[in-house]
């Protein structure tokens, strides 16, 4: 039983460790977004964090319309940028879950 539960304390111990690596990694995780007609580009990390944003000349002589292409093209990135690192969190969770018995009755 004790052996059981070192083995079962270092899994989660290798799980965590996963899930930081991964968290690292997903800092280098480029995402890409556009505006439908182009003329604004922003790019993301899987970590939510903004790289570069690239304007069209056109668009700033609209500000009210360079608004919303902001507002609407970095919603659409860090939506992107939520669901890849959601997946990529929950794959090494699941993956270092220990297999406690009872527990699959939970999924």
């Amino acid at each position: 039983m004790f052996g059981d539960m070192m083995g079962m304390m270092n899994k989660i111990k290798e799980t965590q460790e996963k899930v930081e690596a991964t968290k690292e990694r997903l800092k280098t995780v480029l995402i890409g977004e556009q505006s439908s007609d182009g003329l604004l580009k922003v790019t993301i990390t899987a970590t939510r964090e903004i790289r570069n944003i690239s304007i069209a000349d056109e668009l700033l002589e609209d500000k009210e319309q360079l608004e919303d292409y902001l507002v609407l093209t970095l919603n659409k990135a860090i939506t992107k940028a939520s669901d890849i690192n959601e997946a990529e969190l929950a794959a090494v969770a699941k993956d270092g879950m220990p297999d406690i018995p009872g527990l699959d009755m939970l999924k």
